[in-house]
């Protein structure tokens, strides 16, 4: 029977480093996606539609922007500490935020064949783009729940630093 160490890292470095990296990564692509599609919908809006979609289209491009450049900052191998998960968490309430303005807007939009007026609406890549901004928002959320679990973690494991019994 074997105890562990609590020093012991819950994942081992050989391990936790290219998850971060696969963590963040996946936060850069699902942040280019919908940066890509609202960029897309933006180009695509004319002049007498409502700022209702636009308003929005922007709200999520520079959400994605923001996150784009944080994720590509953060992938710096000197950055990355687990010190940065308020960041996390803010930006993934960004993408909460995101995903409720892009769900919202399609409420009451007839997608597909219209029956009344006979058009087709295609609501395809908002769909697409509401889709990866929840994703986004769920991966940096995972990404602060990390850091706070590390920071908690190295808080334990120093707590009979200063004072405590040890085995000498």
């Amino acid at each position: 029977m074997s105890t562990s160490n609590p020093h012991d890292p819950v994942v081992p470095r050989p391990i936790a480093i290219p998850l971060r990296f696969a963590l963040r990564s996946t936060q850069i692509a699902f942040a280019a996606i919908v940066a890509g599609l609202a960029g897309h919908s933006l180009s695509t809006l004319t002049g007498d539609q409502d700022n209702f979609y636009t308003a929005r289209s922007i709200y999520a491009e520079v959400v994605a922007a923001l996150s784009i450049v944080l994720g590509v900052v953060l992938m710096v191998p000197i950055l990355h500490g687990y010190f940065v998960w308020p960041i996390d968490i803010t930006i993934s309430l960004a993408w909460f935020a995101a995903f409720g303005v892009l769900f919202n807007a399609l409420q009451g939009t007839v997608c597909g064949l219209d029956p009344n007026t006979g058009t087709f609406v295609d609501c395809t890549e908002w769909k697409v783009s509401e889709a990866f901004a929840f994703l986004s928002a769920i991966v940096w959320l995972i990404t602060g729940g990390v850091g706070i679990f590390y920071i908690w973690r190295s808080d334990q494991q120093r707590l009979g630093y200063w004072h405590g019994r040890y085995n000498v």
